[in-house]
């Protein structure tokens, strides 16, 4: 379902219902907590005006002309995204920018301590600290080592992955130092250019 919205607070009020009614509990995105902070944050807030139209509709919307200008995925991203980080009151969370804050708003105000960082820094291994929780929004070909020496042990991670060029939701969990991440399903994702593998060479 596409929903279209208008430019007054009354009309976003009813795209956002119409999204959690249309786009999220149709497809099993039920835990209240989800539902309460996407029906919270105007997604029209996240994008250029030229895009606020389109806030609402059941895919990504790109930014730029390509994938490396950022997207805003899709609701259904977020909300099952959500759902596999399973943000606790007492996380220390890094949240790995795609391109627009909309994550990092929807998660604040669940858990303790928040940092952003941007995908291209997040993925040279910027950043400093210990987190408990690490949520990428977006997909990634390549999970630096850089980046899962921040998280903690027995912390977890939620992101997309880019498997044999499908996307997948996957989550996982680092224990003894090790990080296991495992895909949940498929699911349409922007893909964060930052996080691409490298290329092997090929003989015809």
């Amino acid at each position: 379902m596409t929903t279209m919205m208008h430019n007054t607070g009354a009309d976003t009020k009813i795209a956002r219902r119409a999204m959690i009614d249309s786009q999220l509990r149709t497809s099993g995105v039920n835990e209240e907590y989800v539902l309460a902070r996407m029906l919270a944050v105007p997604r029209e807030d996240f994008l250029p005006a030229d895009k606020a139209s389109v806030a609402y509709i059941d895919r990504a919307v790109m930014l730029g002309a390509n994938e490396t200008g950022g997207a805003l995925a899709a609701p259904l991203f977020y909300g099952k995204l959500l759902i596999e980080a399973a943000p606790a009151p007492d996380d220390r969370v890094l949240v790995v920018e795609g391109g627009t804050g909309y994550l990092a708003e929807l998660l604040r105000p669940l858990v303790a301590e928040l940092t952003t960082v941007s995908a291209a820094d997040a993925a040279k291994g910027a950043g400093a600290g210990t987190f408990s929780l690490i949520v990428i929004d977006g997909a990634i070909e390549q999970l630096p080592d850089a980046l899962i020496a921040q998280l903690g042990d027995n912390g977890r991670i939620a992101t997309g992955l880019v498997l044999r060029q499908v996307t997948r939701l996957a989550s996982g969990r680092k224990v003894a130092g090790h990080l296991n991440l495992q895909p949940v399903e498929d699911l349409g994702i922007p893909v964060l250019p930052a996080f691409a593998a490298p290329k092997r060479w090929t003989f015809a």
